[in-house]
């Protein structure tokens, strides 16, 4: 049996992947091979692709991406494979606060291997209703206003090595599958022909 990383490859390589059959793909997949399936896709060639192939996918708002039952405080972890050349392996962290008032978002950071040098690319993920490459954003250029006891600390990200990776970005989602995402990175409000896939998993209640 082919790897389901290569059956994706292989969905994708044609001149117009179809949405559904990759969705139907993935959603058929266990949690691990579904994250060694989009960890497959390097580079900007597949990801681009991924992300053209999911434009008239319907808008996803926060609520999509963290369910509006799911606990407050509870962790939702984002698998994730970048189309950076090197360190594409990631892990997008966040929660719903605690207070209402906060309003429809999560707060979280970005776990990596050099998080140590870049930071933890704090950001606060909430709906853009009037953007037009999706309806919700991790959002680089706003802090949450806490963290859980056992993250790092809350750092800006205009300041270090973190103004290199972090500043001034919006990162712009699109559903791919149930539980699968991607991204295009944007910087100044221009795209950047960066990318990344994200596979959700919700922690047990």
């Amino acid at each position: 049996m082919a790897h389901p990383g290569e059956s994706l490859k292989t969905l994708l390589a044609g001149a117009a992947p179809d949405p559904q059959q990759i969705s139907a793909l993935l959603d058929a997949l266990a949690l691990t091979d579904r994250i060694a399936a989009v960890r497959a896709l390097a580079g900007t060639t597949l990801q681009g692709a991924l992300w053209r192939a999911t434009v008239s996918a319907p808008r996803v708002a926060v609520s999509d991406l963290v369910p509006a039952d799911y606990p407050r405080l509870r962790p939702v972890i984002f698998h994730g494979k970048n189309s950076l050349p090197a360190f594409s392996e990631f892990q997008k962290i966040c929660f719903r606060p605690e207070q209402p008032e906060a309003g429809d978002v999560a707060w979280g950071y970005n776990e990596t291997r050099v998080r140590g040098v870049v930071g933890p690319g704090y950001y606060v993920l909430h709906d853009t209703p009037g953007a037009a490459l999706g309806g919700a954003a991790f959002d680089y250029t706003q802090l949450p206003a806490a963290k859980l006891p056992a993250w790092p600390e809350i750092r800006s990200n205009h300041a270090g090595v973190s103004r290199f990776v972090y500043d001034n970005m919006l990162d712009y989602m699109r559903r791919v599958a149930a539980d699968v995402f991607i991204g295009s990175a944007v910087r100044g409000g221009r795209e950047m022909n960066s990318y990344f896939i994200v596979v959700r998993e919700l922690l047990p209640r």
